[in-house]
């Protein structure tokens, strides 16, 4: 459901406004397991092989530092262009910015009307496309009715705690549930606002294009169907998801989401519009050629994934249950090597994954969400250098 503009603060008014823990079949994951491949068929419609630059086959993942350390339920995570980053705490409802040269937490403030239970929560973070005038920061999150996205303004220069300006509820009435939440929104290179739902266990809702549930979405920053959108008057941009918590362009601005599977297969996909990815009829690759193949899929106890980035040449992907950092190698909108794992059980559960540009990674951990070991520091952000 879409929230039609109110009169907002006169702050509000006079900014532009315009504009990143599912589960898999017994939490975070399913049976063991140990293939992972590539998908070189079918996945979204593919560039010319040579016009692409293959990275190296296998890559290197080297930890430089540990950020911040003591963080609660950490899930979106965003970059500042002024330096720092925002981290919302799912159960807590909070977000916070880390200073990355010291590990210092400043408390922005809550974020009204979180009802954290199960997977649910305050979970993605975005900035507007115009954060630089308008110092919009938007979340997405689970309320007592459904889960919403809404916009504040971030002001620095008043007290930790009384940052966040009060909350313009952009869109609503995305399907809510203990389970399968979605919760990744992210920004795109035509300034359009991506929202990564799930099915919250009605797994009919994925193929119902009318529905909210199992899609990935394509807003404008005031929450309206986005210009160009597959389906007449609606937010719906790709459907037949499971749990879409991965969002993330590469080089050639094309898109690619990574979502749970159930018991078997979690996904990679190249993101094209108005196609069907399978669920519930699929999970991972199929003969079908009426949905579309993954880049890369995975049993569930080796990824069950969250968020993704995209750099030198790869789409790097946390895994809950699975525990580690996948690298899949890329050529056009297909895996050009076999996926590569890296930090297999070093840090526990990885939740979030953002580019900082130069081949630097930031990786939050997601020990405190109830299916993992807490250890002494947990959780924590990790600085990453890769190839």
């Amino acid at each position: 459901m879409i929230v039609r503009r109110r009169a907002v603060s006169a702050v509000l008014a006079a900014s532009a406004l315009l504009g990143t823990a599912g589960c898999s079949s017994g939490g975070d994951g399913g049976p063991s397991g140990a293939s992972v491949s590539a998908s070189p068929s079918r996945s979204a419609a593919q560039s010319s092989p040579a016009a692409e630059e293959t990275p190296p086959a296998k890559g290197t993942v080297e930890v430089v530092r540990t950020v911040a350390e003591g963080l609660n339920t950490p899930w979106g995570l965003v970059p500042l262009a002024e330096g720092g980053l925002l981290v919302a705490s799912r159960d807590k409802g909070t977000i916070t910015r880390v200073d990355t040269r010291t590990g210092k937490k400043t408390e922005l403030g809550e974020v009204p009307g979180v009802s954290a239970a199960g997977e649910g929560g305050l979970l993605g973070l975005a900035l507007s496309p115009d954060y630089a005038s308008d110092r919009m920061v938007y979340a997405y999150f689970t309320s007592a009715s459904d889960n919403r996205i809404v916009r504040m303004i971030y002001d620095p220069a008043r007290p930790a705690g009384d940052q966040l300006g009060a909350p313009d509820t952009v869109f609503k009435g995305i399907p809510k549930g203990m389970i399968h939440n979605g919760g990744r929104i992210a920004f795109g290179p035509d300034r359009m606002l991506y929202v990564g739902t799930g099915e919250s266990g009605d797994r009919g809702l994925a193929q119902d294009t009318k529905s909210l549930g199992g899609k990935i979405l394509r807003l404008t920053p005031e929450g309206e169907p986005a210009p160009g959108n597959p389906f007449p008057d609606s937010a719906v941009y790709s459907y037949g998801h499971r749990n879409v918590q991965g969002l993330a362009w590469d080089a050639k601005q094309r898109l690619f989401a990574a979502e749970f599977g159930q018991n078997t297969w979690d996904e990679l996909n190249a993101i094209e519009p108005g196609a069907d990815y399978g669920w519930p009829a699929a999970e991972g690759r199929t003969q079908d050629a009426k949905f579309r193949n993954p880049v890369a899929q995975w049993h569930t106890a080796d990824a069950s994934p969250s968020g993704i980035a995209y750099a030198e040449g790869s789409v790097w992907m946390a895994g809950l249950r699975g525990q580690r950092l996948w690298r899949v190698p890329l050529k056009g909108t297909a895996a050009s090597a076999d996926p590569q794992a890296f930090l297999e059980g070093d840090y526990g559960r990885l939740r979030t994954v953002v580019s900082a540009g130069g081949g630097t990674l930031w990786v939050t951990t997601s020990n405190t969400d109830g299916r993992g070991d807490p250890k002494k520091g947990d959780d924590r952000i990790l600085e990453l250098r890769v190839s």
